[in-house]
């Protein structure tokens, strides 16, 4: 077992990560070469490392997940971390316990680390204000999805070497896409140039302002894409009708045998997951050479060892104080 954890870089003092907008091109930078470190230690047969021994990372899940709940997991136990699950489900919560409560709860009983997906945009933040704990924002509401939008841009990095001058497509319903707008903020603060696409009723207005450029139809942007990152329709999170049918969202813009024939011959296709095959790319797509979408899965364990690594030795070296009370949430909103 290596005890020896990779050098913490000086300048890395964020005890959370809760977005990529908060974040500089060289904290990026910093957190996607930890994930390679560590990915070189596996490869040369360092599995399983001690720079969280003795720690416990509790895992507050307060919608369904299996991939990224799983993976955080595994990287915490990579790291020698010992893990905590929590589910909203069966809880004190339907008793009417509060967010806040439960997490200072679970803090109490010795938990540093906190991994958090909630349905409300904001909630990770709202919890650095009441507990000393990291929090790494696993997924809040519409707002970001940090982890996977590193994980995304470690895969494209890894397969071409840089992001700077890349052109990445974004389709889909970019509207309700936390891992959109994490895919924003990366990719272009390190240079990548990005285009939205999907229907009218899926891209907000305004979204120009955040650097990126407007496509209404796959097909105009097939040939400008040297990665296309293929967004899954979140029924779960729409309230209306965005699109007549699935079956005209996948002719328009699913990814298809036909439209790879038409990308440039190196173009890698992605998916943050759970794809649905036949809606957003098609079977032989997602299975076919272009695709790195397993890639991504992999890479997810070792950005997240990065994040765990990172935010809980930078939480050590400098006391946490709890800054005032945050408005920007409600406690009746994440009862």
């Amino acid at each position: 077992m290596n005890t020896v954890p990779p050098t913490i870089a000086p300048g890395w003092t964020r005890p959370h990560l809760l977005g990529l907008e908060e974040l500089s091109a060289a904290e990026i930078g910093h957190i996607l070469d930890t994930a390679l470190e560590f990915k070189r230690l596996h490869t040369i047969g360092e599995t399983k490392l001690a720079t969280l021994k003795g720690v416990t990372v509790g895992n507050l899940f307060f919608e369904p997940s299996t991939r990224t709940k799983t993976s955080f997991s595994l990287a915490a136990k990579r790291l020698s971390a010992d893990t905590v699950d929590f589910s909203s489900a069966g809880s004190s919560l339907s008793k009417g316990e509060t967010f806040i409560d439960t997490a200072r709860n679970i803090e109490a009983m010795g938990v540093p680390v906190m991994v958090v997906r909630h349905s409300t945009s904001g909630a990770p933040y709202l919890l650095t204000k009441h507990v000393n704990a990291s929090i790494i924002n696993a997924g809040d509401g519409t707002h970001e999805h940090p982890t996977q939008g590193l994980l995304d841009i470690l895969t494209i990095k890894e397969h071409r070497g840089t992001i700077a001058g890349l052109t990445v497509v974004l389709v889909g319903d970019i509207l309700h896409s936390r891992v959109a707008r994490s895919n924003i903020w990366g990719l272009t603060k390190l240079g990548a140039r990005v285009i939205v696409c999907g229907p009218a009723t899926l891209i907000p207005p305004y979204i120009e302002r955040l650097g990126v450029e407007v496509r209404y139809r796959l097909d105009d942007a097939l040939e400008e894409a040297d990665c296309i990152n293929l967004l899954r329709i979140q029924a779960e999170r729409q309230r209306s009708a965005f699109f007549p049918s699935i079956y005209e969202y996948a002719h328009f813009y699913a990814m298809n045998g036909s439209r790879v024939k038409r990308a440039k011959d190196d173009v890698l296709i992605l998916a943050p997951g759970p794809i649905n095959r036949g809606v957003e790319l098609t079977p032989d797509v997602a299975d076919g050479s272009r695709s790195v979408i397993l890639d991504q899965v992999t890479n997810g364990l070792f950005i997240r060892m990065a994040c765990l690594h990172l935010c809980y030795h930078a939480r050590n070296q400098a006391p946490m104080v709890r800054p005032g009370i945050s408005p920007i949430v409600t406690g009746a909103s994440l009862r």
